[in-house]
C-alpha cells in the first residue's frame, strides 16, 4: 500500500529570510513546500520546495498557484518603505485570501506583530497595511490564524545580534530612556514549532507570541554586555534624543534602526506572554547570547 502524500504548504515571502529558513526547516521533514517570491534561494532548492517566481504585490489571480494546496504561511512584509509599497503588498495579499477562500485552502496563517500605539497604528504604513491584511483574513470564511510574535532571535537576526556586535565594536550602547520597559525575546525555531502548531489547529484566533522570559530592557541590555565580558556602558538618551537619533540615522540611510522601532519599544507592549500549547518549552535566550558573543570574540580574533 503506497504512503499517503504528504500535506502541501504554500509559503509566501519565501524561505531565504530569518523566519522563512525556519520555516522550512520545520516543514520540510513532512510536507510538501512551493514557496512564491521573485529570486531563487538556495536552501529551498536543497529541501527540494517548489519555487514559483512572483512579485505578492503583482499577482493577480492566486488559484494557479494554489492548486492541492493545504495551508497558506505569509511571511511576506517590508521593514520600512512608503504607504504605495506598503498598499501594493497588502492589496496582492488580498487577492490571495479571497483566492484561497475561493479555492478552500483549509488553514491560512498570517505571521503578523504585536499591538503597537494607537498613533503608530494609524499615521505607520508599515502597521496601518498589515492590520487591513489582518482584518480581511479575520473577515474571510478561512480557518485561520494570526500569530503576532516578539523580537525574534536567531543567528544574523536584525536586533540582537546587531545589538551584541555593537557593544563588541564600542564598548558602550545607547540606552533610550530609563530602559524600563520590556521584551520577551521569542526564538525563530520556536516560532516555526508554533507555526506548525497553528497549522494543525482549527480553531480561528488571533494570538500573541513571547518567549520564555519578560526581560527589563536595561536587564537585557546588562546581559549584553556580561556575556562580551565588559561592564555596563551606556550613552543616555531621552525618548525624544532616542527618536531623533534614529530619524537622523534614516536620513543618512541606515536600516540599523528605525524610529518607530524605538517609539514601539519604549511603549512598553513588547513583553508578550509566552507561548503556551508546544511539546517541548520554549528556548531561552542567554544560551544564543553566549554563542554568538564566542563567535564574535572568535570572527574579531582571526580565529
Amino acid at each position: 500500500m503506497s504512503s499517503p502524500a504528504p500535506p502541501r504548504l504554500l509559503l509566501v515571502g519565501g524561505g531565504g529570510g530569518l523566519v522563512g529558513r525556519a520555516v522550512l526547516e520545520e516543514f520540510s521533514r513532512d510536507w510538501s513546500i512551493r514557496s512564491v517570491h521573485r529570486h531563487p534561494v538556495a536552501r529551498e532548492q536543497r529541501l527540494g520546495v517548489e519555487w514559483r517566481p512572483a512579485d505578492v504585490a503583482n499577482v493577480d489571480d492566486w488559484r494557479p498557484y494554489l492548486g492541492g494546496i493545504d495551508l497558506v504561511v505569509n511571511l511576506a512584509w517590508y521593514r520600512q518603505g512608503s504607504d504605495h509599497r506598503f498598499a501594493r503588498l497588502g492589496d496582492g495579499l488580498l487577492r490571495l485570501i479571497r483566492d484561497s477562500a475561493a479555492v478552500g485552502v483549509r488553514r491560512w496563517i498570517q505571521v503578523s506583530v504585536p499591538d503597537a500605539p494607537e498613533d503608530l497604528e494609524q499615521r505607520l504604513p508599515y502597521l496601518a497595511r498589515k492590520r487591513q491584511v489582518d482584518r480581511a483574513l479575520a473577515a474571510s470564511p478561512l480557518s485561520y490564524a494570526i500569530v503576532r510574535p516578539t523580537m525574534l532571535f536567531g543567528p544574523n537576526d536584525k536586533l540582537l545580534t546587531v545589538m551584541l556586535r555593537t557593544i563588541a565594536r564600542y564598548h558602550r550602547f545607547p540606552m533610550f530612556g530609563d530602559g524600563e520597559y520590556h521584551l520577551s525575546p521569542i526564538a525563530v525555531t520556536d516560532l516555526a514549532r508554533i507555526l506548525r502548531r497553528e497549522a494543525s489547529l482549527r480553531e480561528s484566533h488571533t494570538v500573541a507570541a513571547g518567549g520564555p522570559r519578560r526581560w527589563v530592557y536595561r536587564e537585557l541590555t546588562n546581559e549584553l554586555f556580561r556575556v562580551l565580558g565588559r561592564a555596563p556602558r551606556y550613552v543616555r538618551l531621552s525618548p525624544r534624543g532616542s527618536i531623533r537619533l534614529a530619524r537622523l540615522l534614516e536620513t543618512f540611510g541606515s536600516s540599523l534602526l528605525y524610529a518607530y522601532e524605538v517609539e514601539w519599544l519604549l511603549s512598553d507592549r513588547l513583553g508578550l506572554p509566552p507561548y503556551e500549547g508546544l511539546d517541548r518549552p520554549l528556548a531561552p535566550v542567554e544560551p544564543f547570547l553566549v554563542a554568538e558573543a564566542a563567535r564574535w570574540r572568535g570572527a574579531a580574533s582571526g580565529g
